[in-house]
């Protein structure tokens, strides 16, 4: 049996290669989504005070640090039973929004997109964030470093720290926000919404206009008919701060609905030999293997999922993309909901809708007056033993459960990151392709 080996893989967060076995007619017998490095962020952080765990773990991920100090910080409040004030949410609330707007152009433009922007013919050298800038011109290139410069002080201005946040404590908020700032950070939110409305025109302009790429899109290569997860609010409607965590059927009916508290109820990690990654699954299916259908535990979350697993979009021109999206793929909707799509290719809009609804989301916080109550803490007055909580990171659902001792001292420590509840139908999409 012959192997071909691809290492390392490029463009994403960590280290990857894919190993491919032939058989003896040269046709793919299997193939393998290969992890080599142990990260263990799980076991090193037993011994150490819970309230390290917001600095800690948002090394996890060089992309997405603001999403492990989130879920990090929401495990807290649980953990020491305190309720932050209404003040602080929509300060975390309107710090994640503008760090989603950073991480979705940065995917678009520099990690995912190019293949699509560029063209998945081109010479792989060239299907990257300078390929992206030749192909829309030096403007656009411009426009896109202007977004992440602006909302990457927007979340050092809040979060105290450009890279890894620090604001982040036990029911509150480090600092307050004052008349000044949000002035200044809704200012900035009318540029992402422009920016975000900018980002799909480019994708109506080039990815859309262009049948060959459609096609790509909606070939069977890329899809798979999987169970969907991704937090709603009390609409149904997509939230990445909180909210219930929903999970639908490969046709689109809500398959389960919980809080994050429950998520050990619901979620079960299959683990294999030839990988230091997990598998997480569907307890109330089981683990089948790597299958797709609805006998399958098998899930994914990402943007596509979140759109899947949602009634639609809490803003209103997120809702209008959201409609277009699902119309242009042709879905119907059946008892008030569009059918899911099932084609992986799709990801990458389903991720410019959620740039949209962001940005969106971002102003009307900054617009609010009463974010810049002074009052961001609650006073801690009982003592810790367990915490569970979750964001939306931008590659899926992300979920933080702490156990310690009296005095706070971790004892346990149990992660469930975003990309890790897609590793099964990632290593099923490599083969398929």
């Amino acid at each position: 049996m012959k192997r071909v080996t691809i290492d390392p893989i490029t463009r994403l967060e960590g280290h990857g290669k894919i190993e491919i076995f032939l058989n003896e007619d040269g046709d793919v017998a299997n193939a393998y989504l290969q992890i080599p490095e142990l990260r263990g962020f799980e076991q090193f952080s037993v011994g150490r005070p819970a309230e390290e765990m917001p600095r800690i773990t948002n090394r996890i991920c060089g992309v997405c640090p603001e999403a492990h100090h989130m879920a990090a910080t929401k495990a807290l409040d649980v953990l020491f039973h305190v309720e932050p004030p209404l003040v602080t949410k929509k300060i975390r609330e309107m710090f994640y929004a503008s760090f989603y707007v950073t991480d979705h152009t940065v995917h678009f433009y520099a990690l995912g997109g190019p293949d699509f922007v560029v063209g998945p013919d081109a010479p792989a050298a060239e299907r990257n964030i300078l390929g992206v800038i030749h192909k829309v011109g030096v403007d656009i290139g411009k426009q896109v470093i202007a977004c992440r410069q602006r909302n990457h002080h927007v979340i050092k201005m809040l979060g105290g720290r450009g890279v890894h946040p620090v604001a982040g404590l036990p029911g509150g908020w480090s600092k307050a926000v004052s008349e000044e700032e949000r002035q200044e950070i809704e200012e900035i939110s009318k540029l992402n919404v422009e920016f975000a409305l900018f980002s799909l025109k480019i994708f109506d302009d080039i990815v859309l206009a262009n049948q060959a790429y459609v096609d790509l899109i909606l070939s069977d290569a890329y899809t798979h008919n999987t169970y969907y997860m991704g937090t709603v609010d009390e609409n149904n409607h997509i939230n990445f701060y909180d909210g219930m965590i929903r999970v639908t059927d490969p046709e689109g009916k809500e398959f389960v609905k919980y809080p994050a508290s429950d998520y050990a109820q619901h979620i079960a990690e299959h683990v294999e030999p030839w990988s230091y990654l997990k598998f997480p699954y569907l307890k109330g299916v089981g683990w089948k293997g790597f299958e797709d259908g609805m006998d399958s535990g098998v899930y994914c979350a990402t943007p596509l999922s979140r759109l899947n697993a949602s009634d639609g979009m809490a803003t209103p021109k997120a809702q209008e993309a959201f409609e277009k999206f699902y119309e242009t793929l042709g879905k119907e909707k059946v008892n008030g909901r569009y059918q899911p799509v099932h084609h992986r290719l799709a990801t990458h809009w389903a991720r410019l809708v959620e740039l949209l609804y962001a940005a969106e989301r971002m102003l009307e916080l900054a617009s609010d007056p009463e974010i810049t109550d002074p009052n961001v803490r609650a006073p801690i007055t009982e003592k810790p033993d367990e915490g569970i909580g979750s964001v939306e990171a931008p590659r899926g659902t992300l979920t933080h459960h702490y156990k310690t001792d009296e005095n706070g001292i971790l004892t346990n420590v149990n992660l469930v990151v975003g990309t890790t509840n897609n590793n099964a139908p990632i290593a099923m999409s490599i083969k398929k392709a």
